[in-house]
């Protein structure tokens, strides 16, 4: 594998692997595989306060099960603090940087009135601290170009400048000696070698001030791409509402991995009209300029229509085992009218090839199969139920239990022509047969295919459920 290309996904362990940051992950780890290099992982556990064990392996669990493992162990930037402190004592003694003394309540007083005239808060020295006077504690500050502009020349955004009279002389080391985000990540991308910094489009101000960082250190820059970030299907910032759920939480909600990676895929960054995109042709067609400049949009019906698509494609021993999964899991909380742990396996493996055309997710296919497993009396919605209602329905009934039980096999071929010919002994529309019967045996008026659910079900047990209303 070359080296020449290197990527890296930075998350927070503060909380589980959210949508935008998955996304962040597969961006990288797809431009990687695309381009033979390699996909590097960075836990940014700096803040000790928030960041938990937890949150560390919900991170490392929903990017194993989306199929994004780093090819390297994980770097925690909390083991690197001496490296960092390191770098800020070389850019004091370089006289990029210095120790500010100001007291807090000066600073206070500064970001009051800031706040006060709806601006940002800013520290305003410019390369002298407030007081003059060296009293005990200090931070060490970067000492920022005054004059000028920064130029940022991203492979996404294009060229994006920043004057320089806009950015202040951010902290690298606080009072306690531990160094700051804007520090760390600067000293990290350069230690693990990272040639391609590909991230949201919120970080564009803090990546004009870590490329002075940079050029003030004599480091050779990183290719920059900063993805627009994600919104919700109404334009507005992405949230719970939205479906801004952890990676864990689509698992738990029944979505396959390659569903929610390639709706991922898609969200943000196109090849042509693809929309069905496996992760073979993710990798053989992944570039960054094909990302979109505009924000994309959350949609959760697009996630379900694409996650149907390899619902209907996985192989059934590996749907089963997907299921057994997700019920044994305990995280499922969605409400069944079965009790989904006492499933027959064998049973629900046979009616898979038409189960599944009919569901996006594996609780959809949870629900579609309930039928299945039921006890009697079978559930019924309100439409089924008044499809059964009169007499006409229940005499209907009668004359299919006698038709149904006079069969020597219960094979499809066999079902079909016994059901057209009762209706047409009647003089009935198959509907008026087909109707009450779905009803009695699924309790919806919606179901798979009705001889599929009479194959499903078996003579003796679809005899029983339609003996069991009369």
């Amino acid at each position: 594998m070359s080296d020449k290309i290197v990527t890296r996904f930075a998350p927070s362990p503060t909380g589980f692997l959210h949508i935008g940051g998955a996304r962040t992950a597969l961006f990288n780890w797809a431009y990687a595989r695309a381009k033979g290099g390699k996909f590097l992982l960075r836990i940014e556990d700096t803040d000790r306060a928030r960041s938990t064990t937890e949150a560390i392996d919900a991170i490392m669990a929903g990017m194993k099960w989306l199929g994004l493992e780093a090819d390297e162990a994980p770097v925690y930037q909390s083991k690197r603090q001496a490296r960092h402190v390191e770098v800020a004592t070389k850019l004091l003694q370089s006289g990029h940087a210095y120790r500010s003394y100001a007291p807090d309540q000066e600073l206070e007083k500064v970001r009051a009135e800031a706040r006060a005239a709806g601006v940002a808060p800013r520290y305003p020295g410019r390369h002298e601290p407030l007081t003059m006077a060296k009293r005990g504690e200090y931070v060490v500050r970067f000492k920022s170009p005054i004059e000028g502009e920064t130029v940022i020349h991203d492979e996404v955004q294009g060229d994006v400048v920043i004057k320089n009279d806009q950015l202040d002389d951010l902290v690298l080391l606080r009072s306690d000696g531990t160094p700051t985000y804007m520090l760390a990540v600067v000293v990290d991308d350069h230690d693990m070698g990272i040639t391609h910094v590909i991230r949201g489009d919120d970080h564009l101000t803090n990546c004009a001030r870590q490329i002075q960082i940079y050029k003030a250190l004599g480091w050779d820059l990183p290719v920059f791409a900063h993805i627009p970030l994600i919104h919700g299907a109404d334009g507005a910032k992405l949230s719970k509402r939205h479906g801004a759920l952890g990676a864990e939480q689509y698992k738990a909600l029944g979505y396959l991995p390659e569903g929610l990676q390639n709706y991922l895929a898609r969200l943000g960054w196109s090849h042509g009209d693809e929309e069905i995109i496996t992760t073979e042709q993710l990798i053989e067609w992944f570039d960054l300029d094909a990302i979109n400049k505009a924000p994309a949009r959350f949609d959760i019906q697009k996630l379900d229509h694409v996650n149907g698509h390899y619902i209907r494609e996985a192989d059934d021993d590996r749907l089963i085992a997907d299921l057994k999964e997700l019920i044994s899991s305990g995280e499922m909380t969605h409400e069944f009218s079965y009790d989904v742990r006492k499933i027959e396996f064998d049973r629900f493996k046979d009616a898979l090839p038409f189960l599944k055309e009919r569901a996006k997710t594996l609780i959809e296919l949870l629900e579609v199969a309930s039928y299945l497993f039921v006890s009697l009396p079978i559930p019924m919605e309100d439409k089924a139920a008044k499809s059964i209602k009169d007499a006409p329905a229940l005499d209907i009934l009668k004359g299919l239990a006698d038709e149904l039980a006079s069969l020597p096999s219960f094979e499809k071929e066999t079902l079909e022509t016994s059901l057209k010919g009762f209706a047409e002994k009647r003089e009935l529309k198959f509907g008026k047969v087909a109707q009450p019967l779905r009803a009695v045996l699924t309790g919806t008026p919606n179901s798979p295919g009705i001889y599929d659910v009479l194959v499903s079900l078996g003579q003796e047990e679809t005899l029983r459920r339609i003996r069991d209303v009369l």
